[in-house]
């Protein structure tokens, strides 16, 4: 499933509800999860995050209290899950090679945007380094612990497993943050994938698979991460983030602004 048809579910009053109850003023908030990732179920749950901005009598005193705020509810039966940090929290963790953080920035799905959240998405680029690598290949590593101990094992681990490696090698490669396997599997064709993707999509979020399958992937996730350890060793992508100063100019700017 393409991005550009889920762009619809931005439009759910559902999300918006959930968006507009946040206790403290957004700098943004978008969809992340399986709907990014291009496969989601048909009871998919709904991973929204974003950044808040904490008034100024909070942050300075000995404990900072909120920094991360956690609600989840269920809207006429949509599993929605909210989650968001402290802009100087948030800053600090796109600092720290923080893939998470990144996906959720340029996550193609808006609900809510500020003036700032644009700035903050074309300082992105500088926020990437080499170093990213390792926090998909971790992602990878934890996916398939889990797929490989289920009995049966589950579809919804192996994509993610695939999904974090294409991501890894397509950004050492490019520097170029794409997270939607559906479109990363245009770029870099397997067959398997695409069958995975529709048997992900079309039927249930624990969807499982044939247990003697475990050998083919197997293989393929070593080969993914020998590619992955190899465009790492190859990128041209810097070792240290670029933008340390004008995203500390932002913060300020932010800061300010909340007063």
């Amino acid at each position: 499933m393409k991005t550009s048809d889920v762009l619809q579910i931005t439009k759910l009053p559902e999300l918006s509800a959930q968006v507009c109850e946040h206790p403290y003023p957004l700098l943004f908030a978008t969809i992340s999860g399986a709907h990014i990732y291009g496969f989601p179920s048909a009871n998919s749950d709904y991973d929204l995050r974003g950044a808040h901005c904490l008034p100024l009598d909070t942050i300075l005193g000995l404990r900072i209290h909120h920094e991360t705020i956690e609600n989840s509810n269920i809207r006429n039966g949509l599993e929605i899950d909210l989650v968001t940090h402290d802009v100087g929290k948030f800053f600090g963790m796109l600092l720290k090679r923080n893939g998470y953080v990144l996906e959720q920035l340029l996550s193609p799905l808006v609900l809510h945007s500020t003036p700032e959240f644009e700035e903050l998405k074309e300082l992105a680029p500088g926020c990437i380094t080499r170093y990213h690598a390792y926090h998909y290949l971790g992602f990878a590593d934890t996916q398939w612990k889990l797929y490989s101990k289920q009995t049966p094992p589950r579809v919804k681990p192996l994509l993610y497993v695939y999904r974090v490696l294409w991501t890894g090698i397509h950004l050492m490669r490019t520097g170029e943050l794409r997270t939607n396997l559906d479109e990363l599997n245009e770029i870099y064709p397997h067959p398997y994938v695409s069958e995975l993707i529709d048997r992900k999509c079309s039927g249930e979020e624990k969807e499982t698979m044939e247990s003697d399958s475990i050998e083919f992937h197997q293989s393929e996730y070593a080969r993914l991460v020998q590619r992955l350890h190899a465009e790492f060793q190859s990128t041209s992508l810097p070792e240290m983030p670029t933008i340390e100063a004008p995203l500390n100019d932002l913060l300020i700017r932010i800061r300010k602004n909340a007063t």
